[in-house]
């Protein structure tokens, strides 16, 4: 089994944010810089970061993608695939997506893609918004994935008490026919 090569040289959030800025400026400007499909207006900027045991967790915008990250705090739990340790992927072509991942975090399983970069580690990243061309500031790019989680969690809140509406008809009905088939026999 593989090892995680982790981010060791930051201390601090501050720290943190501004080594995957550097990393992903330097992707950037090796390989999206004369792209067409590329939105050159936006920069590359980090949002909610937080910490959870294992994991710094941020929203990662850059001119090609807006995602969700998960920078290892310390090595988690999960296996490294063949052909992903630190040393294969050292000298291995740029990925932007690496191998799909489960994640069980927070209560929730979640998927995420395996990355790796020399000054980052091993990382996961899961996008969000692919295409960025529709965006003229981050805000708004920040504003759309905010109208997608609205929309979801309404959607999770409907089908909940569509649910328990549905659990206690049926219900119901179960007792229904039960006091039924109890009232006919006497």
């Amino acid at each position: 089994m593989s090892h995680w090569q982790l981010l060791d040289s930051a201390k601090n959030d501050q720290e943190v944010i501004s080594s995957v800025i550097e990393v992903f400026t330097g992707l950037y400007q090796a390989y999206f810089v004369n792209e067409l499909l590329v939105n050159h207006n936006l920069p590359i900027e980090i949002r909610a970061f937080r910490q959870t045991d294992i994991w710094h967790i941020f929203l990662l915008l850059t001119p090609w993608t807006l995602a969700r990250v998960f920078l290892p705090v310390r090595e988690p739990a999960i296996d490294i695939p063949p052909g992903w340790a630190a040393k294969e992927r050292a000298t291995a072509p740029i990925t932007v997506i690496g191998p799909a991942i489960p994640l069980a975090i927070l209560g929730g399983k979640e998927q995420a893609h395996l990355n790796y970069h020399p000054k980052l580690g091993h990382y996961l990243i899961q996008p969000l918004i692919q295409s960025m061309a529709q965006f003229n500031t981050p805000d708004e790019a920040f504003k759309a994935w905010n109208e997608v989680i609205k929309i979801r969690d309404k959607a999770i809140e409907e089908q909940k008490k569509r649910c328990e509406w549905q659990h206690e008809v049926s219900r119901r009905e179960f007792f229904a026919k039960l006091t039924r088939r109890t009232s006919l026999k006497h």
